[in-house]
C-alpha cells in the first residue's frame, strides 16, 4: 500500500476524533432520541396512535422487542404500557 495513502488515512481517523471527542455525549444522547422516536412509531399503534405505516412496521417487531423494555423505563413506565408485551 501506498505511504502517503496510509498516513493520510491515519490523519483523517485521527482529525474525526478530535472534533467528536467533544461531543461525544451529546451524539451518543442524540441517537438514543433518534431511536425513541423510531420506538414510539413503532409501537404507536398498541399505544393508541393511528400509525399510517402499520403494516410495514410489523415485520420489524421480532427485531425492536428487546429494546422495548429499556425505552419504556426510559420514557418513566415503570411497567410496559402494552398488554401484548411483557418484558418486566
Amino acid at each position: 500500500m501506498d505511504p502517503k495513502k496510509l498516513s493520510f488515512k491515519k490523519l483523517v481517523e485521527w482529525y474525526d476524533q478530535v472534533i467528536s471527542l467533544q461531543h461525544k455525549n451529546e451524539i451518543a444522547r442524540e441517537l438514543r432520541d433518534e431511536d425513541d422516536l423510531f420506538l414510539l412509531l413503532l409501537f404507536s399503534e398498541m399505544l393508541g396512535i393511528p400509525n399510517p405505516v402499520y403494516y410495514y412496521t410489523l415485520e420489524l417487531y421480532p427485531y425492536m422487542i428487546e429494546k422495548f423494555h429499556d425505552w419504556h423505563l426510559r420514557m418513566g413506565m415503570e411497567k410496559s404500557p402494552i398488554d401484548g408485551i411483557r418484558c418486566c
